[in-house]
């Protein structure tokens, strides 16, 4: 059963596997105190709440700070905590960021992968099927792939 916790405006799901689910609300623009907040709160979570596995609802983004992603990766390996994205909109997708450092995994969700992939070999213009959109219609775990 799926348990629901608060952390100042963002709502975030326990899933049963202990995975928190991150829902910002329905802002299609992140700024720097939307990062800000994104930050305190991983950081309790991390920190406090020893929380290892964290999925950030992105499905209404439409534009976020680039340091977004760099602080997911430094959580990732200074923690060793696993992230995914919901499916993000089309102009998150297109960040460099997120073509080299994200995959989909069979959830639909979007897993961070750090071992990236070589971006400045592949042709502008290409985007690989694994960077369709594609609305979310649940948020599966992702002990489930």
């Amino acid at each position: 059963m799926t348990q629901q916790r608060h952390f100042k405006r963002m709502v975030v799901d326990v899933l049963e596997d202990e995975t928190y689910l991150l829902h910002m609300g329905e802002m299609d623009i992140w700024d720097g105190a939307d990062l800000a907040l994104l930050r305190e709160a991983l950081t309790q979570f991390i920190e406090r709440d020893r929380c290892r596995s964290i999925v950030v609802d992105m499905q209404h983004v439409k534009y976020i700070p680039s340091g977004f992603f760099g602080m997911l990766f430094d959580w990732h390996e200074k923690r060793n905590v696993w992230f995914a994205l919901t499916t993000p909109q089309p102009n998150v997708q297109r960040m460099l960021w997120f073509q080299q450092f994200f995959r989909r995994a069979n959830t639909g969700w979007f897993e961070l992968d750090p071992e990236g992939r070589d971006v400045l070999n592949t042709p502008a213009g290409y985007v690989p099927e694994a960077m369709t959109v594609e609305e979310d219609l649940e948020y599966p775990s992702h002990a489930a792939s």
